[in-house]
């Protein structure tokens, strides 16, 4: 039973305020979030719409500033939320905004995207979808104005990022395309659509697939011949983007050589486990053993989908009785195939009421359609159990403590990856992978977490290679992955186009994971024998999310 909730503060009003303020500018986050009101409407990143947003940034920082905390809970939501504000107007000075354009996480996508988790049960959503379709082409020429002022100012994105977008778009507006059949499906629960719904939905759906076709065109023929030759950002921007999404400031060449060392550490503790499945085995033959067992294989995505589903019940059922206090209310997880083939796994929490529950997405590329369970198994601990949904959906649920901000937006990719790469380990600790094939999978995504924070880190910052011959660029990056990463090349051409394209995403798993670690030894350090992780896990976890700059300073205390 959720306990009775403490006084809101004055701080506690600036994050429910500063909820609100992002509500009504995105209302691509509030769909994300659960904020069904804004379901009609998409962002406005227009140049205008991006000066409306510093400005409203501004005086909620302006607000924070003047307002002192009241208790522990007010002090963590304050430096928090100040850092978040504080890095935003950084970024927006360094004109990030204007060569905002890559492959997984842009406009071009989250627009598309916001379709995905809109309710469609009712005749009523239906509208509501008709309402945001309208939205698309608005949307996308203030996209294209914000990006147009950036080649005057020539503050461009790099030209694989354009490119590989355009083909994307392609998809998008095909005529079997996300638009296409998305509305092709419209459906409520029971009976049909009224003919004029119908109607209207095929004809702004047709729109928008217009609206993206002439972004895709825009991409290709203004921005493209314009965009950067390189690939890489540069070091003052990508440690602005560090930060972004650690919440927390590294030393980015200590971290490069970290990096470096827990590759080699990966590489052989994968090469021991190797020799247990097939006994005097390399990793390769190891690998190709696993990969020729038909117990160890799944065929659809019917049968990808029922598993993970399976998977993520068991770990939910068992780990809530032996290991974790789990709420009822956080114990649906709905395992999901993504309706795009774009490649990657990936988490979506509930709505603060819990009428959407956390679910997991797996948007296989076209054309895979085997997988592997030896290699996935610790993805839905990862994605689910005792990973992201428990992180975030148990934050949701401490409406006891935290507003709104902290239940459902506070955070960053290093908390969230950082505990999802924890928690892996965390089950191997468990017994959950004692199979050695389970842990060789497990590892292969340690070990391409691990190359990850020297891949990117030394293609933006132009690191020497690892054998030496240069420095990192895109052709080495994904030489590099080939060699060191067990999965489909579709898969692993993506992923490098999506670390280029969105610079220090990527190393904040692993690094994340690092800070984790040495903030749970620091406290086991300092309490001693009355140390206990399930009261570790449990304080750290209803904190909610926060930068790890803050988590460090919590239990420092």
């Amino acid at each position: 039973m959720i306990a009775e909730a403490r006084i809101p503060s004055a701080i506690d009003q600036i994050a429910e305020d500063w909820v609100d303020t992002l509500v009504d500018l995105s209302p691509v986050l509030a769909t994300y979030i659960g904020r069904n009101e804004a379901n009609g409407r998409l962002d406005d990143v227009s140049p205008e719409g991006h000066e409306r947003s510093v400005a409203a940034t501004r005086e909620a920082l302006a607000r924070l500033d003047a307002t002192e905390p009241t208790d522990s809970i007010d002090a963590i939501t304050k430096t928090d939320l100040s850092a978040e504000l504080r890095l935003e107007l950084e970024l927006h000075d360094a004109q990030w905004h204007l060569r905002d354009l890559n492959v997984i996480a842009s406009a071009a996508q989250d627009f598309r995207q916001a379709f995905d988790l809109m309710p469609t049960a009712e005749v009523e959503d239906w509208a509501v979808v008709a309402e945001r379709l309208a939205a698309v082409p608005d949307a996308l020429k203030g996209y294209t104005e914000t990006l147009r002022e950036g080649i005057r100012r020539g503050v461009v994105p790099a030209r694989r990022q354009v490119v590989e977008v355009a083909k994307q778009i392609t998809r998008y507006s095909a005529d079997d395309g996300f638009f296409a059949s998305f509305i092709a499906g419209a459906a409520p629960q029971e009976g049909q659509l009224p003919a004029s719904l119908a109607r209207e939905l095929a004809d702004r759906a047709g729109a928008a697939r217009v609206a993206y076709d002439t972004l895709g065109s825009f991409l290709s023929t203004e921005l493209a011949p314009v965009a950067g030759e390189e690939d890489a950002v540069g070091r003052e921007l990508y440690a602005l983007n560090s930060r972004r999404f650690l919440g927390a400031s590294i030393d980015l060449d200590e971290t490069y050589e970290w990096g470096r060392e827990e590759l080699a550490r990966m590489i052989a503790e994968q090469e021991s486990i190797a020799n247990e499945i097939l006994p005097g085995a390399t990793l390769e033959e190891a690998v190709a053993h696993l990969e020729a067992d038909p117990s160890r294989k799944l065929h659809g995505t019917d049968a990808l989908q029922k598993w993970m589903q399976e998977t993520s019940d068991r770990a939910i059922a068992e780990l809530g009785v032996s290991h974790f206090d789990i709420p009822e209310e956080i114990r649906a997880l709905e395992c999901m195939i993504a309706p795009t083939q774009e490649g990657g796994i990936y988490y979506t929490g509930p709505t603060d009421d819990f009428s959407r529950p956390g679910r997991m997405w797996w948007s296989v590329p076209e054309g895979v359609t085997e997988f592997d369970t030896w290699r996935e198994l610790t993805t839905v601990y990862h994605e689910g159990v005792p990973g992201h949904h428990l992180q975030i959906a148990q934050a949701t649920y401490n409406r006891a403590e935290l507003n709104t901000w902290r239940r459902v937006l506070a955070g960053t990719s290093g908390h969230a990856e950082g505990w999802a790469l924890y928690a892996e380990r965390l089950m191997e600790q468990l017994g959950y992978l004692d199979d050695p094939a389970d842990r060789l999978g497990m590892l292969d995504g340690q070990r391409m977490r691990a190359l990850r924070v020297v891949l990117d880190i030394g293609v933006h910052l132009g690191k020497p290679r690892l054998d030496g011959e240069g420095v990192w660029d895109h052709d080495y990056a994904l030489e590099t992955m080939r060699q060191n990463v067990n999965m489909p090349d579709e898969f692993r051409q993506f992923e490098v186009n999506r670390y280029l394209g969105w610079p220090g995403q990527a190393p904040s798993y692993k690094v994340g994971q690092r800070i984790w670690e040495e903030v749970r030894d620091a406290a086991r350090a300092q309490q001693g024998e009355a140390f206990s992780f399930k009261d570790f896990h449990k304080r750290a976890l209803d904190i909610g999310g926060v930068g790890l700059d803050t988590l460090r300073t919590v239990f420092a205390r």
